[in-house]
């Protein structure tokens, strides 16, 4: 698993849209769904339904929102002290 699956999950998930998400981080459309069928294979479990034009997260992608934020802030945290030690 890798933060920055995490952080186009969030994305998608906050958005309610591939594009919109893809939109947010600069990226492609392909590049934000890449990731997150990554990690979708990577837990074993599917985190988001796609439909036309609309997505919804399933059960574990419910449960798994709040730990990814968590997380991902954590992640920035470390970042800011360690170059707070600079």
């Amino acid at each position: 698993m890798e933060l920055n699956q995490l952080e186009f999950f969030t994305a998608v998930a906050e958005t309610g849209s591939f594009t919109k998400a893809a939109n947010h981080m600069y990226v492609s459309h392909s590049t934000a769904s890449r990731a997150v069928s990554a990690l979708e294979e990577e837990l074993g479990v599917r985190l988001i339904e796609r439909g036309n034009r609309v997505v919804a997260l399933t059960e574990a992608g419910e449960r798994l929102l709040p730990k990814a934020k968590e997380i991902l802030r954590l992640a920035d945290e470390i970042e800011t002290e360690m170059r707070a030690i600079l």
